[in-house]
């Protein structure tokens, strides 16, 4: 009878060490699943505020082109009044004996060059406006292409009328290095595919160091450094990514264009930058500035 009693404890202590095994297999299960679901719902967060700013730049780009758009009717208004007044002007000129004949030719031709300077600045507008539509367009698509790439290390931003793309170093090159480094040339095909799809643009590149002295390998100096670094991304573009050449130029600011003092070490990783510069075509910028009448 005790030899009985002494199985059935054995069994029962087994199956209790069975029972605790599954329950902690079940547990862990449990908390990986957790982990998993933790890490999805970050990344959905991250995700929906990068969205989120998307959807913010894109309503902040349409006001300013909705804005432009009612300064350009509003010049249109005006310029409509002035040819109906001035038509109805010279009507009644033409009607009063005191006018010669010279006098009144005399007004038709301001009139006339009146009329082509109205032309010219209904063209202006228009060309500006296609233009500022382009950035929009060059904004939202290079946002939207980098958007897993991290803002400290990209930013895009429309100055002066064209589009800017600024690299950090930290991202592009080694320091002190203007080698490319393999996150470099991920970020660049992703520039790339864009300036392609916009053969219409020319591309400038421009090296930025900080003011701290360079002294290493054989380059000169920070301004040899920031033009051979703006070198590298050109090259690349161009060998790599099938950009045209005759598009680009590269150029080097060294220390003389920070975009912040150099007084701490955040800001001169701010200063240390590559940028890349989306303009319209030299010449297609030029005769939008050119009268074709009136001059």
């Amino acid at each position: 009878m005790q030899k009985i009693i002494i199985a059935i404890a054995i069994l029962f202590t087994l199956g209790s060490c069975a029972s605790k095994k599954k329950m902690l297999a079940v547990q862990s299960e449990r908390d990986q699943i957790q982990l998993q679901l933790d890490k999805v719902r970050t990344d959905l967060s991250d995700c929906d505020g990068k969205v989120a700013k998307l959807n913010s730049d894109l309503r902040t780009a349409q006001t300013d082109l909705d804005g432009k758009n009612s300064k350009v009717k509003e010049l249109q208004d005006q310029l409509d009044f002035m040819k109906k007044n001035n038509n109805a002007l010279l009507d009644r000129m033409s009607d009063l004996s005191v006018i010669s004949k010279e006098g009144a030719e005399s007004i038709k031709k301001s009139m006339e060059v009146m009329g082509s300077q109205g032309n010219y600045i209904r063209d202006l507008n228009s060309n500006i406006q296609r233009k500022d539509s382009l950035n929009m367009a060059l904004v939202m698509n290079l946002k939207r292409s980098l958007q897993d790439v991290s803002d400290e290390d990209v930013q895009i931003e429309v100055k002066k009328g064209v589009v800017y793309v600024s690299l950090s170093d930290k991202m592009l090159f080694n320091f002190g290095s203007f080698d490319l480094t393999s996150q470099a040339e991920n970020v660049l095909s992703k520039v790339a595919k864009i300036l392609n799809d916009y053969k219409q643009i020319d591309i400038l590149v421009e090296g930025h160091t900080d003011n701290v002295p360079y002294r290493s390998g054989n380059l000169q100096d920070n301004w040899d450094l920031s033009v051979k670094r703006a070198t590298s991304v050109v090259r690349t573009l161009q060998t790599k990514y099938g950009v045209d050449a005759s598009r680009m130029i590269a150029g080097g600011r060294g220390e003389y264009l920070p975009k912040v003092d150099n007084g701490s070490k955040e800001s001169r990783d701010m200063n240390r930058r590559t940028e890349i510069i989306i303009t319209p075509k030299l010449d297609q910028f030029f005769n939008l500035y050119t009268p074709q009448a009136g001059k």
